[in-house]
């Protein structure tokens, strides 16, 4: 089954079901955004990768509410659930395509995304970082909020093992764990060190990890 045809799948409850999947949802949304936002100039134009249900960018919203907010996603069903959270605002434009392939139209001065980088190959990663480089402004901020594996097997296995046993007893229904461990055969997770290597390699200079907790992890990088 196709990464899109597995979200279009799950798009009623996915966002019912994040606080249950991600056991630091509060600080790895909500906190981690706030931090970033905290200081300095506020972006005018942030575009939204693999941007789903729209749910990472309504904290954006709630922290950065006259920005303008493009949302790309490959997934239709996810979208329509983004575009009723989104309805009567003139700030938020959606866009259905692969942003694998081609970013949408435009410069942004800020890139985000929240679990959607990890499902490509290395390097689908490295070409998707030298274009959102390209793409920002000096100063311009990428910020990816997503799941990582450890840097060595063994610590991976551990955060793999720790994570499965917050689900057993998270109030997931068999159905949706049986769901997910189908999705995750689509991850292809690399370590917070890994990817910064890529944004290193890509231009950027300037790379911080300001949030973790195991698997999830927020990095953010200025060009």
């Amino acid at each position: 089954m196709k990464i899109e045809e597995q979200f279009n799948l799950i798009a009623a409850n996915y966002d019912k079901n994040r606080r249950k999947f991600i056991p630091c949802y509060d600080d790895f949304y909500e906190t981690a955004t706030k931090m970033i936002l905290s200081s300095g100039k506020k972006p005018k134009r942030v575009l939204d990768l693999g941007a789903g249900t729209g749910l990472l960018t309504s904290f954006w919203v709630r922290e950065n509410p006259l920005a303008e907010y493009v949302l790309a996603d490959i997934a239709e069903g996810m979208m329509e659930i983004s575009k009723r959270r989104f309805f009567g605002s003139d700030r938020v434009k959606h866009i259905l395509c692969d942003y694998t392939k081609a970013l949408p139209a435009g410069e942004f001065d800020a890139v985000i995304s929240a679990l959607s980088v990890h499902h490509l190959e290395n390097d689908q990663k490295q070409t998707l970082f030298s274009r959102v480089f390209e793409r920002l402004p000096k100063g311009g901020l990428f910020v990816n909020y997503d799941q990582f594996c450890a840097d060595s097997k063994e610590a991976s296995l551990l955060y793999d093992c720790f994570w499965e046993e917050q689900l057993k007893n998270s109030g997931l229904t068999g159905e949706d764990i049986s769901l997910w461990r189908e999705r995750r055969k689509a991850d292809r997770e690399c370590s917070v060190a890994a990817e910064t290597e890529m944004l290193k390699k890509s231009g950027f200079s300037d790379i911080a990890c300001p949030y973790s907790y195991h698997k999830f992890s927020v990095i953010v990088a200025v060009k």
